[in-house]
């Protein structure tokens, strides 16, 4: 009986370890010839599970290749609980031995029970297939493509849209995903398989769903393959029907949890903030060394209780948690001698009690020694960047053989500096959103040729960013003229606006930094152009708003409107001939009534999809901005951005030395600080709300006032003059009466 009993325990047991199975996925190292002929093969399993990892099950060889077939323990690599059922990862490392006369290597293993899902599977079944040809680009065995992902996978209902998978090729190959056609995906999931990223074809339903995915690798360009037998194999890129060089299985559960309220990252859905290494970044540790890795995210509405990590054994993490719904993660791994030459996939997701983060996953390269990495200096435009690389740090390194990621970009040299520039879309320039900043990203490589053997050049690997914030401050940049500003979206990448002053209605003299702020007269017509700058090719400038204030604040309750809703308000504003990319105009000076004695002019401006009639460019004025058509999803539109420029300062007269032309003198510098309260250039009394204008009155030209007092002191004596001739007409009138009448 007790015998019995135990024997049900043992197989309750076994049963409810199997029923924990979330998946598992494999990754090789580079297969290594021996001096005996065979060809050893050294790969690494990592199983995701629930409750118990440690029980993993062995891979077999098909049709009896191996000679030799070696395991290591099971150790569990992550195991963590939040609340709900525990979750766990275990890797075990394996060394398979078979004969340098076979042209290939299968592995596989299968077993009961998947977790239990949605559709209901119950057996899975992992394999892997590699190729044992020697490459003719490599002069080396192909190595297979590198995954992973973390244990438990959870995504709400309504935010649900793509789940990008790590697919690394250690020789840079072609990667494919698709399907197993052993198993059909889950119904509304769909798979880009260039990418691959798992994405949604319609609603997905609440609950697990599993999937079993292939992924293959194929040469970019065409390869010869050479076996131990002597047989030789072209493998042509355009090939679309040659086999792959290697196909490894992944297997993963996703788990479909109720909606959340809120589906921007960031919100209750943790975001990841730019410390943080971008999805698909290749890393590099050195045997011996303590290699770390940093983490931060972010979840203003939920608390980041830990971090889910997939990486393998040995490897440390410790979690901090900061202010701001802020948590950071550190792993530490010291590579041992056997992991040398190792493409190590390390994947992470930061866990609130909901839900959690998107997932990232990165290749840790494993080196004998470190790379030289270089100094570089990089200087980020709103649309490239410049890399600088100095030669005296860099010995031993051929500049024939450095390239970007994209090898038709070239970088030139002279005796002292390297110099790389690339636009932001080009020279295989990556964009990646960070959280809090985007990233542009681009790396220099060193490289061997096809037909090198042997090489003694040192390798080279700098990595080159430019990072903006998503937010930006444009206050900093009132006062700065001529700045360039910067402006990021995901959907537009880096774009940038310049707002000048120009001398005349050329628009070809710009007005000097040096020269401001820039003094004008009332009246007079001042002639300022936007010009936008985006990579992206096809776009357009649209204007919505212009507005003057009196001082460097935009949202100044005290303002006067130019152009508002995309509509002219001031009758002298005028717009001059520009392409789709500027926006030209003149308005005559004007002043606020006051203690003012300068005007800043700020502009919102949109750039937009051109050809598009939904974009705001199109819709041109909107006299009721409540009738807008808004399809963004049809087109693509940046949201407004303010730019600023400015002062104008203004003065009475024009200085006798300021150059004219055509009657309109050019703006100039002003070399002493204006007066406190400039005398208006109309001087008059005005009559406020409040009754007669006393500071009017007080700032009234002086001279004026003593102009009026002398004409009424003249009107006065000339009144006495005139008075003084009539009465002298009148008495001698008067006189002759009398002489008359007297003599008669």
């Amino acid at each position: 009986m007790k015998a019995l009993r135990l024997l049900l325990l043992l197989a309750l047991w076994g049963f409810s370890s199997s029923l924990s199975f979330h998946g598992d996925s494999v990754s090789f190292t580079a297969p290594q010839k021996q001096t005996d002929g065979t060809v050893q093969v050294t790969f690494h399993r990592r199983l995701n599970g629930r409750i118990s990892c440690q029980n993993q099950s062995s891979y077999t060889c098909e049709n009896g290749t191996c000679t030799s077939f070696n395991e290591s323990i099971v150790m569990q690599t992550d195991r963590t609980g939040t609340g709900r059922e525990e979750w766990c990862q275990s890797e075990r490392r394996v060394t398979a031995t078979t004969s340098s006369s076979n042209t290939s290597l299968s592995l596989r293993d299968s077993g009961c029970c998947w977790t239990s899902n949605v559709e209901g599977k119950t057996n899975w079944t992992s394999s892997a297939e590699l190729d044992l040809g020697s490459r003719s680009d490599s002069n080396a065995l192909n190595g297979c493509p590198v995954t992973a992902t973390v244990s438990s996978l959870r995504v709400p209902q309504n935010c649900f849209s793509k789940v990008p998978l790590l697919a690394h090729d250690p020789d840079g190959d072609l990667v494919k995903c698709r399907f197993a056609s052993d198993a059909a995906p889950p119904a509304n999931f769909a798979l880009d398989e260039t990418a691959c990223a798992l994405t949604a074809d319609g609603q997905v339903a609440v609950g697990n769903h599993v999937f079993e995915l292939l992924l293959e690798d194929f040469p970019r360009r065409s390869i010869t393959l050479t076996y131990g037998d002597g047989t030789a194999v072209l493998r042509e890129a355009a090939d679309a029907t040659a086999p792959p060089l290697c196909k490894v299985k992944l297997q993963f559960s996703i788990e479909i949890v109720p909606s959340v309220p809120n589906c921007e990252p960031g919100h209750v859905r943790p975001r990841f903030l730019s410390q943080t290494p971008s999805n698909g970044d290749l890393l590099f540790a050195t045997v011996g060394q303590n290699f770390q890795l940093s983490a931060r995210a972010q979840a203003s509405h939920a608390s980041i209780r830990e971090f889910q990590v997939s990486g393998p054994q040995n490897m440390s993490k410790a979690f901090t948690d900061q202010l701001e719904g802020k948590a950071e993660l550190t792993l530490s791994w010291t590579p041992q001698p056997r992991d040398l030459y190792r493409s190590v996939p390390v994947c992470f997701t930061a866990e609130t009690k909901e839900t959690q983060s998107d997932m990232r996953c990165v290749v840790v390269m494993v080196t004998q020694a470190s790379l030289l990495q270089g100094k570089a200096s990089v200087t980020c435009s709103p649309n490239k960047m410049v890399v600088v690389l100095e030669k005296a740090y860099m010995p031993g390194i051929d500049e024939n053989f450095l390239q970007l990621r994209d090898s038709s970009c070239s970088l030139s040299s002279n005796d002292t500096h390297i110099v790389g520039v690339m636009s932001f879309s080009t020279c295989g320039t990556k964009l990646e959103d960070q959280g809090d900043f985007l990233v542009f990203k681009n790396q220099i490589t060193s490289f061997v040729l096809p037909s090198e053997i042997i090489v003694r050049r040192k390798k080279l690997k700098i990595d080159i960013s430019c990072q903006f914030p998503k937010t930006i401050s444009i206050s900093s940049y009132f006062n700065l003229h001529n700045s360039d500003y910067v402006f990021t979206e995901s959907r537009f990448g880096s774009f940038g606006y310049t707002f000048e002053i120009f001398t005349d209605g050329n628009f070809t003299s710009k007005v000097a930094p040096s020269a401001y702020p820039v003094e004008v007269k009332l009246l007079d017509k001042v002639y300022m152009s936007i010009q936008a700058e985006a990579d992206l090719s096809n776009v357009s400038l649209f204007v919505e708003s212009c507005k003057g204030t009196p001082d460097d604040n935009p949202n100044n309750i005290l303002s006067y409107d130019l152009i508002k809703n995309g509509c002219q308000q001031d009758e002298t504003f005028k717009i001059h001939p520009s392409n789709q990319t500027s926006f030209k105009f003149e308005v005559q000076a004007f002043k606020f009534t006051g203690n003012y004695d300068q005007v800043y002019i700020t502009c919102s401006v949109i750039l937009c999809e051109s050809g598009s009639s939904f974009s705001r460019c199109a819709q041109g004025c909107l006299a009721d901005p409540s009738r807008r058509r808004r399809k963004r999803w049809v087109t693509k539109e940046t949201v407004g951005h303010s730019i600023t420029q400015g002062p104008l300062r203004f003065v009475m007269q024009a200085d006798s030395n300021a150059a004219v032309e055509d009657n309109i003198p050019l703006m100039k510098k002003i070399d002493q600080p204006a007066a406190v309260n400039p005398p208006p250039v109309y001087p008059h009394i005005k009559v406020s709300e409040g009754g007669l204008g006393i500071k009017e009155t007080l700032n009234a030209n002086i001279s004026t006032v003593v102009l009026a007092i002398a004409f009424f002191v003249l009107l006065v004596l000339m009144a006495v003059v005139v008075g003084y001739f009539i009465k002298k007409r009148k008495d001698e009138d008067r006189r002759s009466l009398l002489v008359s009448g007297w003599e008669n």
